[in-house]
Parts: C-alpha cells; structure tokens; sequence
C-alpha cells in the first residue's frame, strides 16, 4: 500500500475517533483512536521491514528476503527515513549469495543515510570485505577506518579486528602462475 494511503487512512480513523468521543462514545473512540495510532505507527515503519528484520535475527535469510521482495516500490511505500535501512537490509541479503553485487546497496544505504552509528559501521565493515574480495587494499582500510569511528558502542569490534588480520594476510600472499602462495 502506498505511503500517502496510510496517511490518509490513518488521520480518518482518528477522525472517526475523535468524533465518537465528541457523542458521548468514549469507550469506542478510544479504541478506534489506538487502532488510528497504529495504521499511522505503520506510516513510518513499514510492516514488511519489521518482519523481515525479526527473520534476520532468527537467521531466517530466505523469509527475511520473501517480505523485502513484497516492497516493490521502496520509494513510494517507505517512509523517507526508512530507504537507507532497506537498501542495507537488501545488501545484506544479498551478501549471503552473491557478495559483490550486493556492494551498490550499501552504497545507496550509505548516501541515503541511516540514523543509528552501528549500522553505517556495518555497511562500511560490509563494503570493506568486499574491497578486499576485489584485492583493493587502500579502499579496504579507508572502509575499516571509517567503520572503526562509526562504530561508537563497540558492536563490531571484533568484526574490525578480523578484518584487520585477513588483510594483513593479504600482504603476506603472492600471485604466482594462476595461484596464491603464502610465505
């Protein structure tokens, strides 16, 4: 359902609320003033990403991807502050099977913008393996440093630390004829 049409929805049913209070229903508005409340809570947090976030953390990918593919126009159907936050949602998914083509979500999450400090280090921490499956070195630790300084809470330290040691491996590795060689 379009964005506006819950608006719309919303602010009526609040209306039809307000005017049961006015006739003396107060038991009746009440209720139809909550259930107003919730189609508007729905305006800003869409119900689809909300269920696919719980199916993420169950480690559930494919439900989780089953109600972000429900989302066919984010742009129409997402509240403005909640496109970030899809585009990563769909750059993680997207990681599990195919990880560089899941690169240009982060990205759009990153210039879209998301509110909360960890997860703008964990799209950084994320385009930073990927510069390092690309063998880009540079872009790798400019993606780690800036995760590192997102990362305010401490959440992904351990990830960071990982990442610094793979690519410290990265030095020790040589191409020789086709394959890698460790010293």
């Amino acid at each position: 359902m379009l964005n506006i049409i819950r608006l719309i929805i919303s602010i009526a049913v609040m209306l039809g609320g307000v005017a049961l209070c006015v006739f003396g229903f107060w038991g009746w508005g009440s209720l139809v003033i909550f259930l107003g409340g919730l189609v508007l809570l729905t305006y800003f947090l869409n119900e689809n990403m909300l269920i696919a976030q719980y199916y993420m953390r169950k480690e559930k990918m494919d439900k989780a991807q089953e109600f972000l593919l429900k989302i066919t126009d984010y742009e129409k159907q997402i509240y403005k502050g909640q496109h970030g936050y899809y585009n990563l949602l769909m750059g993680l998914i997207e990681s599990r099977t195919a990880p560089l083509k899941s690169e240009k979500y982060f990205k759009k999450a990153l210039t879209l913008g998301m509110k909360m400090s960890h997860n703008v280090a964990m799209a950084k921490l994320s385009l930073a393996g990927i510069s390092m499956a690309k063998r880009n070195k540079r872009e790798a630790q400019q993606y780690l440093q800036e995760a590192s300084k997102a990362d305010k809470n401490k959440l992904l330290t351990e990830q960071i630390k990982m990442m610094k040691a793979q690519m410290g491996q990265m030095d020790k590795q040589q191409v020789v004829r086709g394959g890698y060689r460790q010293f």
